[in-house]
Order: structure tokens, then C-alpha cells, then sequence
């Protein structure tokens, strides 16, 4: 066939070269400024990303980046009968790069949520002054008010009734004794049928109503606090706060502004879960043991309560569920066994039976 003129971009430069252009068993492409082309047939290519129009546009396989614009229309005929792939789309190149550069992209997210995020906080809770953790406490605890909140009463509502909170005070005096703390301890009951305790920044401790009404004894009710102040003293709660806040701004600059409300919830849900690590629990776990025997009360009064919720059969609440996430539940329930036979004391009821009734009645 005779030699026909068409216009030729290299792909390594902006620059549109008059090429002679030939149909023998390929396309036979010379451009003044560039190497001699041979296109096999079966590499031929037309984009489908250019608008159509007159003639012809083609690239190659081989030269992906390339392209060839002809106008000639007995060329153009001929190649749509001989190019038995022309209108096929190119192969993927680089996919194993991509995959790659994928692989490391991912790797480093998870190098930086489950290893740098987690030692900064560490390191931040050890010298978060006790005031500035104090006022994150607060601050979480009216999150936490508000986002439970069904009623639209402005928060869920505090239980305050005197003889209860009188029964409670008389808990923490009991197994605090002369334990020094950074912050003053406040313990606060919601008003909410969760059967659910936990700690928050800055020397909160938090039940609901639900889990006084599962307690079968004072002393269940001791045991649960014993075990949430032992999250206090180790500061477990401002950890878990800085590792929540570091990981939702990480995802929130991979998939958008994770502000607002977003934020609120996925922290409240993450400290009234109190997903703590396997060691922070078990640590909380033989504070509590030794702060309980120290006060005269049964260190294995929480074994009860777990037994006790456990027995009722269908889903298991809120507190209990928690620990069921732990597969060592059932050591840890024998720890606490354990350590009651072990000690060396005599165990007095946590409250007598006037205080444990007002206790139970601190949301009427």
C-alpha cells in the first residue's frame, strides 16, 4: 500500500510529528525526529477515551502512551478490517507495582493505628496534667449523657436520691482507705437500664441503674467498683481516649472529615465499651482482688454477678458481654475465687441491709 502522512505523538513529549505511515504486515511508522516504528497488527489499539471524530486514532500495545492520528480513509478502512483487536481495550500494565505500592499503603495505616498511635498515647496519658485530664472526664461525661440520651431531656439523668448516693460514698470510703489519687474521685449512677460500669478520664466512675438492679449483694456492687477504680489508677480511660482521638483523625484524613457528632459517638462508644487490652484488664483485675480484701469484702463477688446474669440464659448484657469478648473469662472468674480463699480475713457485707436498699432505690 502507498505511503500515507499522519500526525504522531511519541507519549514522551507534547510534540506532534508529520510521520510517513505504511500498511505491510504492520504499520510502518517514520517520523523525522524519532526511531522507526513497526506495529504489530494485533497490537493495534483505539482509545476509547477521545471523542470521536474523522479518521483514525491508534496506539499500541507496545506503546501504550503513544498515539497516531490518520486521516487517510483507505488506510483507515483497511486497518478496521485487518486490526482483529483494534476496538479491544489494552492490557493492564504496573499491576503488580500498584499492588505493591497497595500493600505498603495499607501496611503503613496499620503501622501507624496499631503501634505509633497506641505508644504516643501511652506516652501522653503518663504526662497529661491531672487538671487537663480532669476536664476531658467532664467533658466526656456530658457526651456520654447526651448520646444515651432518648428523651430529649438535654442528657440522660443523674440518679441523686441521698440515701443512695450516701450508700455509695460509703463503697468508695470503704475500699479507697488511704489510696492516693492524682484527682478527686467522683462516681456517678445514670439513670439507664444498661447493665454497664466504667471508667472515664480524669477519676470518673460511672454505673447504670441497670447493673444495681442486677447486683444481687452490695458487695457484687463493691467488686464492679474495685475493678473500675483499678482502670483509674493505672489511667486506662485518658489511654484509650488519646488511642480513639489519634485513630479517628488518621482515618479521618484517609476518608473524609470525621468531625461533629461523628466523633462523639465513636468515642463514647469506645469508653462505655472500655475495650481495654488483655493486660490492663488483668491488672484491674488483682487491683481490685487486693483493694477488696483490704476492705473486709469479697474479692469474688464479681464471679458472682457474672454467674449470676450468665445464669438468666438469652443475651448477656452489657457489662458481662464485655468480658465474654475476653477468651481467659473463666480464669479470670477463678482468679477472683481464688483469691478469696487465699486471703487471710474475715469479709463483712460491703453495706448493711438499710444502706443496700437505699442503694437500690438511688434513682427513685
Amino acid at each position: 500500500m502507498s505511503v500515507v502522512f499522519a500526525d504522531f505523538v511519541d507519549g514522551h513529549s507534547a510534540r506532534v510529528q508529520r510521520a510517513e505511515v505504511s500498511l505491510e504486515a504492520g504499520l510502518h511508522i517514520a517520523a523525522p525526529e524519532a526511531s522507526v516504528r513497526h506495529w504489530r497488527l494485533d497490537d493495534l489499539r483505539s482509545p476509547r477515551d477521545l471523542a470521536p471524530g474523522a479518521g483514525l486514532v491508534l496506539t499500541s500495545v507496545a506503546e501504550p502512551l503513544s498515539r497516531l492520528y490518520l486521516l487517510d480513509d483507505d488506510m483507515v478502512r483497511s486497518l478496521r478490517d485487518r486490526a482483529p483487536y483494534l476496538h479491544r481495550a489494552p492490557p493492564v500494565r504496573g499491576l503488580r507495582r500498584v499492588a505493591i505500592w497497595g500493600v505498603g499503603a495499607i501496611s503503613s495505616v496499620a503501622l501507624i493505628l496499631f503501634v505509633l498511635v497506641p505508644i504516643l498515647a501511652n506516652q501522653l496519658a503518663t504526662i497529661l496534667p491531672a487538671r487537663g485530664e480532669r476536664a476531658l472526664g467532664d467533658a466526656t461525661l456530658e457526651q456520654v449523657r447526651a448520646a444515651l440520651d432518648e428523651g430529649g431531656i438535654g442528657g440522660l439523668s443523674i440518679c441523686d436520691d441521698p440515701g443512695g448516693v450516701a450508700a455509695l460514698d460509703a463503697i468508695r470510703t470503704r475500699i479507697i482507705g488511704n489510696l492516693a489519687l492524682p484527682y478527686d474521685l467522683t462516681v456517678t449512677v445514670l439513670d439507664d437500664d444498661l447493665v454497664n460500669a466504667f471508667a472515664l478520664p480524669g477519676g470518673h466512675i460511672v454505673f447504670f441503674r441497670g447493673l444495681i438492679d442486677a447486683a444481687s449483694s452490695p458487695d457484687e456492687v463493691a467488686a464492679v467498683f474495685a475493678h473500675e477504680l483499678g482502670h483509674v489508677v493505672a489511667r486506662d480511660p485518658v489511654r484509650i481516649a488519646l488511642r480513639s482521638a489519634g485513630s479517628i483523625g488518621v482515618l479521618g484524613l484517609l476518608f473524609g472529615d470525621f468531625a461533629g457528632g461523628a466523633v462523639v459517638l465513636l468515642l463514647t462508644e469506645r469508653l462505655i465499651q472500655a475495650a481495654y487490652t488483655r493486660e490492663a484488664e488483668a491488672a484491674a483485675d488483682l487491683f481490685a482482688h487486693t483493694a477488696l480484701i483490704d476492705a473486709g469484702i469479697r474479692p469474688d463477688a464479681l464471679a458472682d454477678l457474672f454467674g449470676t446474669l450468665a445464669d438468666e440464659g438469652g443475651d448477656v448484657p452489657g457489662l458481662v458481654q464485655h468480658f465474654l469478648s475476653h477468651p481467659a473469662l473463666g480464669d479470670r472468674i477463678a482468679g477472683a475465687r481464688a483469691a478469696a480463699e487465699a486471703a487471710d480475713t474475715a469479709f463483712t457485707p460491703a453495706l448493711d441491709t438499710a444502706d443496700w436498699v437505699a442503694l437500690q432505690r438511688i434513682c427513685d
